[in-house]
């Protein structure tokens, strides 16, 4: 009687079946050839050459020799060229976070209930975000002509689709109860919206909205280098005229400033959040 009291039964749910363990290392060890199969694989289709990493590697020293010493004559074009930059990811920044509101409601699903415009918005945004922000550049340099208002339509349409993701997700997360109570007790749709879910999102959209703003700072630069204006212009025709001194003395700019912009950007959104 004792013995059958102590043994567990199959309906009592702290019993829990013991794994073997040779089934579990089979099953790791067979994970593991899969992803170095799949590692040679594609090691063999790409040419990767171990002697081609390290003979690179090697010939670091040369670049890093012509880059010093530093030329701190470019200082002055590389900071009127810093505030371009700035200025470009500031108002593409804006722009989109201000179109970003009624595109990301529209591709909510918990607020709009049309099929038709709820996918549509939906298939547009994610059109809009898998296009590389280098190829946005190209595009509208080619439409507008070499300088800042291209780079700046690139950065626009960039950050709508990356703010549109964020925001719409963030909407559907929302607790709909206000809303129905408000609707519920005479209040239109869009004061059933502007006080039923903006409250709740409004944090999430400050942080992802300056989140955005430290992404078209970096997005920015690299965009100069195909035309779109800014610090990345000066980067690419310093480079192309063998000037290393100056190459490294704007690498060096651009990465304390966006490492300050970052750090208030993180300062601002542990406040709002």
């Amino acid at each position: 009687m004792t013995n059958r009291m102590n043994k567990p039964s199959l309906q009592d749910d702290s019993y829990t079946p013991m794994l073997s363990p040779w089934r579990v290392k089979a099953k790791i060890s067979m994970i593991f050839v899969i992803i170095i199969g799949f590692l040679l694989f594609s090691s063999n289709r790409t040419g990767v050459d171990l002697q081609t990493l390290f003979n690179g590697i090697g010939n670091m020293n040369q670049i890093f020799e012509k880059m010093f010493p530093l030329n701190f004559d470019i200082l002055g074009p590389a900071f009127n060229r810093l505030f371009e930059t700035i200025h470009m990811a500031l108002i593409a920044s804006t722009f989109s976070t201000l179109i970003v509101i009624p595109v990301s409601l529209l591709a909510a699903s918990n607020i709009t209930t049309n099929w038709f415009v709820y996918n549509t918005t939906r298939f547009i945004m994610n059109v809009l975000r898998t296009i590389p922000d280098v190829v946005l550049a190209v595009i509208f340099v080619g439409l507008f002509g070499i300088g800042v208002f291209g780079g700046i339509v690139a950065l626009f349409v960039f950050s709508l689709g990356i703010l549109a993701k964020l925001i719409s997700e963030t909407v559907e997360s929302a607790d709909m109860q206000p809303v129905e109570a408000m609707r519920a007790s005479g209040a239109n749709t869009i004061q059933a919206i502007a006080y039923g879910v903006v409250p709740q999102v409004l944090p999430q959209f400050t942080s992802f909205s300056l989140y955005v703003f430290e992404i078209n700072i970096r997005a920015s630069v690299v965009i100069g280098l195909v035309g779109a204006g800014g610090i990345g212009s000066l980067l690419m025709s310093q480079f192309s005229f063998n000037n290393y001194g100056a190459v490294m003395t704007i690498i060096l700019v651009i990465f304390f400033v966006v490492i300050l912009i970052e750090w208030i950007s993180g300062k601002i959104r542990e406040a709002i959040l």
